[in-house]
Formats: C-alpha cells, sequence, structure tokens
C-alpha cells in the first residue's frame, strides 16, 4: 500500500468523524460526544496533512499549536455563557481569515514559470477565497463588537451606503477579472484582499442587533465555503469536505433562523438599506409591578406553567436555578414546561444550551409552533429576560419593525410573570406591549436573585 492510498484512507476516515460528529451535535445528549468526534477527526487531518506536505520546519507549527491549544483551552474554561455568542463570532471571523491568509499565501509561494500559474481555475478559486475569507473576517469582527456591547446594536446608516456597496459588488467583479487575467500584477491581490475586507465592515455594520443571530449563522457558513474554496486552490481534498460540510450546515440553519422571523435572508441582509418604518402606534399604559413574595402564591396554586427564556437568563447565570424552582413546582403537583424560540438569546441553540448545562429534561422543551396552540392552558407564563421573542408588537402594531415575525404568544396566557431588570426595550430596541397587558405582573430585579427568594418561599 502506497504512501499516497495511506493519506486517502485517512482524509476518508476524518470526514466520516465529521460527518458523525455533526450527527451527534443534533441532541443535547449526544453534542459533547460529537464534539470530541470531531475534534479527533480534525487532528486526523491536520497530521495526515503535514505528513503529505514539504514542510521545511516544524518549528513554528508547534509553536503555534502549542500557544493557540493553551490558549483555546484557558479561554473554553473561562469563558461565560453570555460571551458564547461573541466568541462564536471570532470563531468564525479567525476560520475567515484562516482561508484569507491561505489564499494568500498560495499566490505570493507559486513559481510564475509553473504550469500552474497559468490555470485560471486555480486563481478563480483563490479570488472566491480571498473575498469570503475577508468578508468573513471583518464581518465577524463588527458581529463580535455588536454583540459584546463594544459597537451600537443598532443598523449603522449613512448617506450613499446603498451607493458604496454597489460600488463594492461592481469593483469585486472588475478586479476579480483582472485578477484572474493578471496573475502577475500584485496590486490586484491586494485590491482583492481590500476589498473583502471592507465589504465585510460595511454589510454587517448596517444589520441591527435583532438580526445578528441569523448574520452568525451566515457568517459561519462563509467560512466553510471559503475554507472549500482554499481547499480547491491548493487541491486538498479533507478541506474541501470540511468546508462543505460547514457551509451546508450554515446555510440549512440559517434558513432555520430566516423561517423564525418570518423573514428572508435578502431582507435581513439588505435591512440597513430598507426604508425606516413609521411607528403607527404609541404604547401607553401602566406597568403592574409584583413582589416574589406575592408570585409565589400564585405559583403555589397554579397546576401548568411555560418558561420562557432568553439573554437575560444568560446575564443573571439563573438556568441552575430555574431548574430547582422546576423541581420544586413539579412537587407541588405543576406541569412544567419550557418554550425555545429559535432565536432566543444571540446565537443559534443559545437557550438549549443554558438548559442542558442546567440538567433540564430535552423532552420538556419546546419550540414555538407547540406551545402557542395551547397557551391559554398555562396558569403561569415566566418570561426571564426573554424581550422580543415574545413581543406581541409582531402581531398587534403594523408599524412595529418586528411585525410579522413569528413569536411565543405569551400575553394569551392566564398569567405573565416577566423577570427583568427595568421595562427598558429588549436588544432589538423595540417597545413591548406585553409589558402593560392586564394579565402581566413585571418582577423587577437580578432573574436569579428573584427566582432564589421564589424558591425560599417554597422551602418556607
Amino acid at each position: 500500500m502506497t504512501i499516497e492510498t495511506l493519506i486517502n484512507l485517512a482524509y476518508v476516515l476524518a470526514a466520516g468523524l465529521f460527518i458523525f460528529g455533526l450527527k451527534l451535535l443534533s441532541h443535547p445528549s449526544t453534542a459533547r460526544k460529537g464534539n470530541s468526534v470531531s475534534a479527533v477527526g480534525m487532528f486526523v487531518a491536520v497530521v495526515v496533512t503535514l505528513l503529505d506536505q514539504q514542510i521545511i520546519s516544524y518549528h513554528y507549527i508547534f509553536i503555534g499549536i502549542l500557544i493557540g491549544g493553551l490558549y483555546g483551552a484557558w479561554k473554553a474554561r473561562s469563558v461565560q455563557m453570555t460571551q458564547m455568542p461573541e466568541m462564536v463570532s471570532l470563531f468564525n471571523g479567525f476560520g475567515g481569515a484562516a482561508s484569507l491568509l491561505l489564499g494568500w499565501a498560495t499566490v505570493s509561494g507559486m513559481d510564475m514559470s509553473s504550469s500552474t500559474y497559468n490555470q485560471a481555475f486555480v486563481f478563480i478559486t483563490v479570488l472566491l477565497t480571498l473575498l469570503i475569507g475577508g468578508i468573513t473576517f471583518s464581518g465577524s469582527i463588527v458581529a463580535w463588537g455588536k454583540l459584546s456591547g463594544k459597537l451600537s446594536s443598532k443598523a449603522f446608516i449613512f448617506t450613499g451606503l446603498r451607493e458604496l456597496s454597489i460600488f463594492h459588488l461592481v469593483a469585486m467583479v472588475a478586479l476579480g477579472y483582472l485578477f484572474v487575467a493578471q496573475p502577475t500584477n500584485e496590486i490586484w491581490l491586494y485590491c482583492i484582499i481590500a476589498l473583502g475586507l471592507s465589504f465585510g465592515l460595511w454589510a454587517t455594520i448596517s444589520i441591527g442587533g435583532a438580526d445578528m443571530p441569523v448574520v452568525i449563522a451566515l457568517l459561519n457558513s462563509y467560512s466553510g465555503i471559503a475554507a472549500s474554496a482554499a481547499g480547491l486552490a491548493v487541491g486538498n481534498t479533507i478541506l474541501i469536505v470540511t468546508g462543505l460540510l460547514v457551509g451546508a450546515s450554515g446555510l440549512i440553519l440559517t434558513n432555520i433562523m430566516c423561517k423564525a422571523m418570518n423573514r428572508s435572508l435578502m431582507n435581513v441582509l439588505l435591512s440597513g438599506f430598507a426604508k425606516p418604518i413609521e411607528q403607527g402606534e404609541v404604547i401607553t399604559g401602566e406597568i403592574k409591578v409584583l413582589s416574589p413574595q406575592d408570585a409565589f402564591y400564585v405559583l403555589e396554586a397554579a397546576q401548568a406553567v411555560l418558561v420562557v427564556p432568553g439573554y437575560g437568563m444568560a446575564v443573571a447565570q439563573a438556568q441552575h436555578a430555574v431548574r430547582e424552582l422546576h423541581t420544586l413546582l413539579e412537587e407541588n403537583g405543576c406541569t412544567v414546561d419550557y418554550a425555545i424560540h429559535a432565536v432566543a438569546g444571540r446565537m443559534p441553540g443559545h437557550m438549549n444550551v443554558l438548559l442542558a448545562e442546567a440538567d433540564v429534561p430535552y423532552d420538556q422543551l419546546y419550540e414555538m409552533d407547540e406551545v402557542n396552540p395551547r397557551m391559554e392552558n398555562y396558569d403561569v407564563v415566566i418570561v426571564i429576560g426573554a424581550n422580543d421573542v415574545v413581543n406581541p408588537a409582531a402581531k398587534e402594531m403594523k408599524g412595529s419593525p418586528i411585525y410579522g415575525m413569528p413569536v411565543i404568544e405569551a400575553y394569551r396566557a392566564k398569567t405573565v410573570f416577566v423577570l427583568k431588570r427595568s421595562a427598558n426595550a429588549g436588544f432589538a430596541g423595540v417597545d413591548n406591549p406585553l409589558f402593560f397587558k392586564d394579565n402581566t405582573r413585571m418582577i423587577l430585579g437580578d432573574a436569579k436573585e428573584t427566582i432564589n427568594s421564589l424558591i425560599r418561599e417554597f422551602g418556607d
């Protein structure tokens, strides 16, 4: 058996581990194992790729592995769940940057007299690698800034933004042609890199915070497509397969997120170019505040409770307290369900991860379409920092920016408890008429402290 055959067999093994790992990631109970299986697949792929290539010196590779591995292990253990969305954005960004650098190195390391240097296909794939990698990197950095609060979550719109974006698209086509036709001229290479980075910046900064979960999923797909294009450029099979898996899964997730928001992908991407929607109705009313002690009496008599978790639960790190309250309610003869909106939190699956961490049974987590038809059967709905996904303005106010978005219809329950630090608008910046409904009571303060107060009441 030749070394080439062994390398190809190792690539097949790595690809199989990636696919099996993705399958295991589809369920919380096997997600950790899926992550480990995929990591083994990546280790096999990297080792075999290094053996397959003529590497002048492994010193820098080992230094990179050591620094990256130690930093990654430390960051994985120290990162808070509230910081996971921006961390995922950075992962996407670094993946795009790696593809960009690989494409750049591919061109820089070519022998001008070689036959490869004259192949248009190679430069088309390098062109795609540079553009998509640059867009992914700069777009992910902007998404990280918005999600971490270092940049405003509002869409940044200015006069000429539409024209600037059109210019970028036209320039990509023109400079892309020049790059493929005249690969010896390095100026086109640097112009393509600058164009990709610039387009990712303006394309993402013009998208509002409410759409960031969709943007994260899309950028994840971009990072995979960039990796696949890089694999075509350098002729690496496993990089092509891995990139396609990431790109396809990212697009599927993006489609799911768009459906959850009742919007098309183009509508999200071009949200910054839409005309401002005039506010059709002013929200007025009186907020009715309830103490945790009074809320306890309502929960004690409840037979069915629905919990709607949101980013506020992640901020307060209240998932374990919620699980403890869940147990006490069940011991009191009450059924407890959880309603999970696809865009709750600030990244796909954010709430599922938090609740799995607290050992909440997966079969008690329901999607929006499953709980809305029976919302009137719930005695109490406890909304924990989930502002935008329970906002009835999506159905009642045609002037609202989120009008038409499917939401969890908590306002139809008998009683709604909203646990928030204040009555301010959520991440999307849209006022919530749920706060003023007759059946809604606000329990102001830190969600974890509020739930712990309820737990103490059950213990007395």
